[in-house]
């Protein structure tokens, strides 16, 4: 099935991505992981009948599947804002091959902060998205696209 409303909105995630983009390097996060946090991030659309009340939400119940995935992004690279990231490493990863590291025996366990973080930002994203359709006067039809689906 396709994304019908959903689809209408890549024009506007690309802006919404350019503008957020500080907001990502100021967080915990790095662009690559931002980019997977948001591979699991579905945006809907509660009560799209009625557009002054309508709210963007992200849809996060697959967010705690790929967190444990942040830890294989690579450490020690270079931000785009030319600062580095020094956490984790080859030493940090040979250490996590042969079991000496700190995680759990099955090496998928969820930092429930980091988890918050996320959600949280990804909420701070679905509004910022909203706020840029209602500037753009895109949002009541949006609202209405996404109530017909």
């Amino acid at each position: 099935m396709s994304n019908g409303w959903r689809d209408k909105l890549a024009g506007a995630r690309m802006r919404v991505d350019q503008e957020f983009n500080q907001r990502v390097l100021d967080s915990q996060f790095s662009n690559q992981g931002w980019g997977l946090i948001m591979t699991a991030i579905e945006f809907d659309i509660e009560t799209p009948d009625d557009p002054e009340q309508a709210e963007m939400v992200a849809n996060t119940e697959n967010l705690e599947q790929i967190m444990p995935e942040l830890d294989n992004i690579p450490q020690g690279m270079a931000r785009p804002d030319g600062s580095h990231d020094d956490s984790g490493g080859v030493v940090d990863s040979l250490k996590s091959v042969l079991g000496f590291d700190d995680s759990d025996s099955n090496g998928t366990s969820v930092d429930k902060d980091e988890l918050a973080a996320a959600t949280a930002l990804v909420g701070e994203y679905a509004s910022e998205l909203q706020q840029f359709l209602e500037e753009e006067g895109r949002w009541e039809s949006v609202c209405a696209a996404a109530a017909d689906a």
